[in-house]
């Protein structure tokens, strides 16, 4: 407690820390007007008569406003004496209770915000006046910031400026997330994020750390939710949350769809030119996006269908660094990469509603990546005047993923009583082949190298829900079984430079049974919710026995991960929140992956089979007030984490070669603040912003990276304040016109041995509804300055290089879609 008081103290310090404080002052004094927002649930409950315990049918039940006695609802009893309520908004009521016969009662009934579903249960009648206790009764809000303060939804229609791009670009844009070149999210400073689709993991995203969303079209997506404080239902993995990817889903009665197509360019300048004598790089890079949506329903099925496909060619590296050595070596290079890429995808389903009560979901989906790069890497002394070395590749690579998921959902006889129970199966490949060009001032030699990997994954899971008359219970079983055997050999040529004897194959297998329960409870002024999740991991990872470093590895453990969540309501519009959670980052195939990457020569990259998971801790007060129009968010975070993964870079003495291996740097730890702001100021504009500052701690450690032969890195504790601002301004103009301009600015931030300088980008968007909000026009473009470069300065034992990449950050779409 005293190394987080510490850690908070050192923190509120910084310049950073009091100028977003002043930020969020200006918040509350600019957002002082406070309104209360609707919320719409179900009730039920079942009425029986006292002595004889049977439920008594066609039983009147109306709902009446506290203040007036004014009419709400009302309805009566089924045959077995059950009733339903829907959409009921949040308040105060009275619920009458009549039948001939029996004596009336009336109870109070508080509707509170965080269950969509209350059982209000058995209420018995007799001949006696008696009337019940006081009945407290929840409900959900949907906002920017749901009222748990819990998770952040957002519909990608809204994000005019992104529209056409991928999904990776239109997170970008909201607010608290931050993007890396590499495609991956980070939330508040930290990328190990565990990224769904339609609440599950899959290959497509990763099943431990991220990929592949830089090539998701934003044109599939429905909506974004961001839970930075996930609960005990959701897998334990990724200690900054998860980001769950809602693809869209009609289910209109009769035939529906969508069909749309985006083309676009980018790269249209140049941000730095070449070294001297290699091929081109890309500019103007076209892409195009062609889409379709089917959907029919009628009676008890739906059917959907969804494809995408999309073709880019994009200048996806551009990266000049500057290598110093402690001997007096200087290195000037750059890596070059053009990238052309091919995505299709097709999602296709049934729903089957069996009964009133069970229903059933068969889904598939498919998905195939074509990537093919074409790379330059030169080689000078530090004035340019010689050349040293020219490495060129070819990279023919080919995904596949496959997912099938049966669901079955049987829902009980009280509204909000579920259960659910899905089976899930995935197989992904990766089939990848480098030719390389080894340019030498007295050779030129030919290497190549083959990869061949298949991914299975089965997961089977069963949810269950039961609401109660204070807040509901979950409860859940989770198995699953994943293996991916992998082949990799080398095909050295003339004076080749490749680790041939470090090809082969290995197979990781992993085994995950997982059991899971949440209670919610909310009273007047009190809510609580707390769960814990065990999880049992067993990691087997099995290499070729004749590797020249590695050996086989694997690792097991059984992990309690809890999480709590008290809050106290102030009044209807204003609520404080404490948030407590454990989660662990498992290495991913690939980062203990045992085969070097030679798509750059000199800076090698290899996993760690030895490599552990690390675990967080994570500790958030929040505060969230209902405004005019609109709502503010503020939150101070801490995180601790316990052995931290990270990449190392060490080099081999007498050689200028690096070789960046995946780690365990010890504890490290993560604490900010951060304040997100949605307002409507009038019909004709809206905006949100958000802030985030943080400071990030590396304690010292010492780590011993194996690979080609064993070489020790020492670290001092290491600090840094880093953060980002954003703002999204939105106009409503005539004729259904929208214009959307986003700002985002990221401030320099500590990252593994070393800085990562600050990054700004303005985006901006026009959309056009036409025939009759049919159809929809857009024109927009993403680093409209062109200012976005990413550079970093990196120091290791022996060596220190700097390092700035020129990629493609600009691009200008123009697209049309059209409903029907």
């Amino acid at each position: 407690m005293q190394l987080i008081k510490g850690s908070i103290s050192r923190f509120i310090s910084t310049p950073a820390f009091q100028s977003l404080f002043f930020l969020m002052i200006s918040f509350f004094i600019f957002s002082a007007k406070v309104v209360a927002q609707t919320n719409k649930i179900t009730l039920s409950g079942l009425v029986k008569e006292s002595k004889g315990k049977e439920g008594i049918p066609y039983v009147n039940v109306a709902l009446k406003n506290a203040k007036d006695s004014s009419f709400v609802l009302g309805t009566i009893t089924n045959e077995e004496g059950r009733f339903t309520m829907a959409d009921v908004k949040s308040g105060n009521y009275n619920l009458e209770i009549s039948y001939i016969g029996f004596q009336s009662k009336t109870q109070p009934v508080l509707v509170g915000q965080l269950s969509a579903f209350l059982d209000l249960g058995n209420i018995e009648l007799d001949r006696d006046s008696r009337v019940l206790d006081a009945v407290t009764v929840t409900s959900a809000q949907a906002s920017g910031v749901s009222d748990k303060m819990d998770k952040k939804s957002f519909s990608i229609a809204d994000n005019v400026s992104q529209a056409g791009g991928s999904v990776l670009q239109a997170m970008n844009n909201l607010p608290g997330v931050t993007t890396s070149q590499d495609g991956k999210v980070q939330l508040r400073g930290s990328d190990k994020v565990a990224v769904l689709i339609d609440g599950k993991q899959t290959a497509l995203t990763g099943f431990g750390s991220q990929t592949g969303l830089d090539n998701i079209p934003a044109s599939a997506i429905d909506r974004i939710e961001i839970i930075n404080n996930p609960s005990a239902k959701y897998d334990a993995n990724g200690n900054a949350g998860i980001i769950n990817i809602i693809y869209k889903k009609n289910k209109q009665e009769g035939f529906n769809g969508k069909i749309g197509l985006m083309t676009g360019l980018g790269a249209l300048w140049q941000k730095r030119e070449n070294l001297p004598g290699i091929r081109p790089q890309y500019q103007r890079t076209p892409k195009i996006n062609p889409s379709l949506s089917l959907n029919y329903r009628k009676n008890k099925v739906n059917t959907f269908l969804q494809g995408d496909w999309l073709y880019t060619e994009t200048l996806n590296r551009n990266e000049f660094t500057t290598r110093f050595y402690d001997n007096g070596d200087i290195v000037q290079q750059q890596a070059k990469r053009n990238r052309n890429t091919s995505y299709a995808t097709v999602k296709t389903g049934v729903d089957y509603n069996i009964n009133s009560q069970n229903s059933l979901t068969v889904s598939g989906f498919f998905n195939r990546e074509k990537i093919i790069d074409r790379g330059d890497i030169p080689y000078f002394n530090n004035d340019l005047s010689k050349r040293n070395r020219l490495w060129q590749f070819l990279e023919d690579e080919v995904k596949y993923t496959v997912t099938a998921t049966v669901g079955y959902l049987h829902k009980f006889k009280q509204p909000g009583h579920s259960l659910n129970i899905n089976y899930n199966y995935t197989w992904h490949r990766e089939d990848e082949k480098y030719f390389f060009t080894n340019i030498m001032p007295t050779f030129t030699g030919q290497d190549a190298f083959a990869m061949l990997s298949d991914e299975y994954v089965n997961d089977f899971t069963v949810d269950y829900v039961r609401p109660l008359k204070h807040g509901r219970f979950e409860g859940g079983l989770k198995f699953r079984l994943r293996s991916i055997p992998i082949n990799m050999q080398f095909f050295p040529g003339l004076n080749s430079p490749i680790d041939f004897q470090a090809g082969g194959f290995a197979e990781y297998r992993e085994t995950i049974p997982a059991a899971y329960g949440n209670y919610v409870y909310e009273s007047n002024k009190f809510e609580l919710e707390a769960g814990l999740r065990m999880e049992y991991v067993r990691v087997d990872y099995e290499v070729n026995p004749n590797h020249n470093t590695y050996k086989s590895d694997g690792y097991t453990y059984t992990q309690p991960f809890p999480n709590v969540r008290l809050a106290y309501k102030l009044n209807d519009n204003n609520k404080v929140s404490f948030f407590y959670n454990r989660r662990v980052d498992r290495p991913n195939e690939v980062d203990i992956r045992i085969f070097p990457k030679y798509d750059e020569p000199e800076l090698l990259k290899v996993g760690n089979p030895a490599l552990r998971p690390q675990f967080t801790n994570s500790f958030e007060l929040g505060y969230k007030s209902n405004i005019s129009k609109g709502s503010i968010y503020t939150a101070l975070y801490h995180r601790i984490i316990d052995g931290t993964i990270t990449r190392i870079a060490t080099q081999v003495p007498g050689s200028t070669i690096l070789y960046n291996v995946f780690q365990n740097a010890g504890r490290s730890y993560n604490t900010g603040a951060e304040v997100v702001l949605q307002q409507n100021i009038s019909k004709a504009f809206s905006y949100n912003a958000s802030a985030n500052v943080y400071r990030n701690r590396i304690n010292s450690f010492s780590v011993v990276n194996r690979y080609p032969v064993p070489s020790v890195y020492t670290s001092e504790t290491d600090n840094a304040t880093s953060g980002n601002v954003k703002l999204n301004g939105l106009f409503h103009l005539p004729k259904q016109v929208d214009v959307q301009l986003t700002g985002i600015y990221l401030a320099p931030d500590i990252i593994p041995q070393g800085r990562i300088g600050s990054r700004l980008s303005v985006d901006l968007g026009i959309k056009k509804q036409v025939q009759k909000g049919k159809g929809e026009l857009f024109l927009n473009g993403t680093d409209i300055l062109n200012t976005l470069n990413i550079r970093k300065d990196i120091k290791g034992n022996g060596f220190r290089y700097e390092t700035v990449d020129y990629y493609e950050t600009q691009v200008f779409r123009l697209g049309y879609s059209y409903k029907f």
